[in-house]
């Protein structure tokens, strides 16, 4: 059976919810893999024309969200000097007319920047356990969301992966999630963008934005997500928080299922999963019109869900 083509918008930049679980059996990666993933996604997303907005590596699976910018928003000088980002100063190879336009593409396709990271790994990971064969299990899933609302809800559906997998008490006290590595590493080297499309970000500067999600999250985590197992955030510990302002150093609906933010195809406001839904008509099987359907407890938030990929 032929694959379902994967939903990509190539001609504006696009945030998409990436997710991919090991083929292996229990929770293998344990710390130096974990650390290697970050490493390695944190490399790459320095050449391909991408821009992370969070992600959470966990012992079978890794989730990321991520911005992907077309080729037309980058010239050549930043494309050669991403090319040399990536095969070192002292690389013997060429960089012509050609090769640029390659690299132009290339570093703007979704599909082409998850598959680096999972072969490279994957290569990593068999040769540290001595071992040969796939590592990965079934290809990797995206979910096309929308800016604002949206964007803010899936990355705190990422952040509290750790705490609903009861790993942590608060997601800063995880390394590998998004929350974690802005607060322990103080976002080094850049690497996280706090740009959600949202208006009461476009006045913040750094530190207040990641004082908004911080309290963005500790309010939702409270609220143990509807229909699932797992763990919320303690409510002293959300309290205390408050008290300090959310500072390092509202409660709103959050009783949603998870599935939409792993399951959908697209998911947004109705305008934004109405406009992709005509761009992507041909990939759906079926015959009559699909509408967006309202996310239960996310206001103004719909989803269209597909066959799975």
């Amino acid at each position: 059976m032929a694959r379902i083509p994967r939903m990509l918008i190539t001609g504006e930049p696009t945030a998409y919810h990436i997710m991919s679980r090991t083929a292996l059996d229990g929770f293998v990666m344990k710390d130096v893999e974990k650390d290697y993933l970050l490493g390695l996604i944190k490399h790459l997303s320095a050449v391909y024309f991408v821009e992370v907005l969070g992600f959470c590596i966990m012992g079978n699976h890794f989730h990321l969200l991520a911005r992907m910018y077309p080729g037309d928003h980058y010239n050549d000088e930043e494309i050669t000097k991403r090319f040399y980002r990536y095969y070192g100063a002292d690389t013997k190879q060429h960089l012509g007319e050609e090769r640029i336009q390659f690299f132009r593409e290339k570093w703007s396709n979704l599909s082409e920047y998850v598959r680096e990271i999972k072969q490279t790994f994957s290569r990593f990971y068999n040769k540290r356990h001595d071992r040969k064969g796939f590592f990965w299990g079934e290809r990797f899933k995206s979910v096309i969301v929308g800016d604002g609302d949206t964007l803010i809800n899936c990355l705190a559906y990422i952040d509290l992966n750790p705490i609903r997998a009861g790993l942590c008490k608060v997601p800063e006290d995880y390394r590998w999630c998004s929350l974690g590595y802005h607060v322990q590493s103080g976002n080094k080297g850049d690497f996280l963008s706090l740009d959600l499309g949202l208006k009461t970000f476009e006045s913040c500067g750094v530190a207040e934005r990641l004082c908004h999600y911080r309290r963005f999250v500790y309010e939702k985590g409270a609220i143990p997500p509807g229909g699932e197992s797992g763990t919320g955030l303690e409510p002293g510990i959300v309290e205390g928080e408050r008290d300090k302002g959310f500072h390092v150093g509202l409660v709103d609906r959050f009783r949603y299922r998870t599935r939409y933010f792993t399951d959908s195809g697209i998911i947004g406001t109705k305008e934004f999963v109405s406009r992709c839904y005509q761009m992507f008509r041909s990939y759906f099987s079926c015959r009559r019109e699909k509408r967006p359907m309202p996310v239960a407890g996310l206001d103004g938030i719909y989803s269209l869900k597909r066959l799975m990929e």
